[in-house]
């Protein structure tokens, strides 16, 4: 079943954001946040704050879960829109540089449900 979260126009490189949600997928929810809590990148944050938003949710809507029961079953980052700045380089030109967005989606489900 799952309980969801998603962050949408998150200001940071969807690259970034992957490298940390890549430690975190798939653990249980204790774990997950002890782990971001002590990562010291910008996307263990906000990842952070998606999970506890998704875990929230499941506590909300079922008042017999504990946060012990709870696993990170699905956690993605997905492209958001780019903002589009103008770099000045030497000779009168310009680059553009892209400042990427990105979209966290966490997913916190049961432990007991993993084979369903």
């Amino acid at each position: 079943m799952g309980y969801k979260a998603t962050a949408r126009f998150v200001r940071i490189s969807p690259f970034k954001a992957r490298t940390v949600a890549d430690i975190v997928r798939r653990k249980p929810y204790p774990e997950a946040i002890a782990i971001l809590n002590n990562v010291p990148n910008k996307g263990a944050s906000l990842l952070r704050k998606v999970i506890q938003s998704a875990a929230a949710n499941a506590l909300s809507n079922n008042r017999n879960l504990d946060e012990e029961m709870l696993y990170v079953s699905e956690l993605y980052v997905n492209e958001g829109p780019r903002m589009k700045r103008l770099w000045v380089r030497g000779r009168g030109r310009a680059d553009m540089l892209l400042k990427r967005m990105s979209h966290i989606t966490a997913v916190v489900d049961r432990i007991d449900q993993v084979g369903e």
